[in-house]
């Protein structure tokens, strides 16, 4: 992989954490329907047991590329209006993990490179995130990846509306997280929003972004 060398005291700070505290150990819950990970939110992991039973196995990776600027910003899409799922939707790149992508890490520069044009000579994965379980049964393994501030992006318009770049200490910020929360089939559940300007990133996004807090400036 390609070897940078840190930007400045925050990047430095932020990708030191994550090389600290993640690794590349692929958790068995991500194809293994009996493993379900638990949310710490009473009404979410029950919710996820019922849609364990329900829905099949649908392995998935994201990536979240953080930009390796002197005050790091992370790199969101925001998706095409016409799509069936998800519409209008703030989301890191990524999709499902297709037999012949070697690693979750593979699938999502691959996602990541069909989706936005983002070369893969200018990103570096750091490690995995916590498995992230979705209402429509895909099974998230998010990978965070430092990125070259030089890119160009291409974006495939099918897919993608638009793509800009957050500070990460707004985002890594728990004074902007929000918390909602939403019944399902009777159960109530929590989930996280974090309004950006004129931006409203929720749902799993928002999700991801609390859980890369929690791994790398808690505990």
């Amino acid at each position: 992989m390609l070897k940078m060398e840190p930007a400045a005291t925050e990047a430095t700070e932020f990708f030191e954490r994550t090389r600290a505290r993640l690794n590349f150990d692929v958790p068995p819950g991500l194809v293994d329907p009996n493993i379900i990970p638990k949310s710490g939110d009473q009404g979410t992991d029950r919710m996820l047991e019922i849609i364990a039973r329900e829905q099949p196995v649908r392995p998935a990776a994201v990536l979240i590329p953080v930009v390796d600027h002197p005050q790091p910003t992370v790199l969101l899409t925001q998706r095409s209006a016409h799509l069936h799922e998800h519409a209008g939707q703030i989301a890191f790149p990524g999709g499902k993990i297709d037999p012949h992508d070697r690693t979750p890490a593979d699938a999502a520069l691959r996602e990541a490179g069909e989706e936005i044009g983002l070369a893969p000579a200018l990103i570096e994965p750091s490690g995995y995130l916590d498995l992230y379980l979705t209402f429509s049964g895909y099974r998230i393994l998010p990978t965070v990846a430092r990125v070259r501030p030089d890119y160009q992006l291409v974006l495939c318009e099918a897919e993608v509306a638009d793509a800009f770049e957050v500070p990460l200490a707004f985002l890594m910020d728990a004074q902007n997280h929000a918390l909602h929360s939403r019944d399902w089939k009777g159960i109530e559940r929590k989930y996280y929003a974090i309004p950006f300007g004129e931006r409203y990133i929720w749902g799993v996004t928002a999700g991801i972004l609390r859980n890369l807090y929690e791994r790398i400036y808690q505990g």
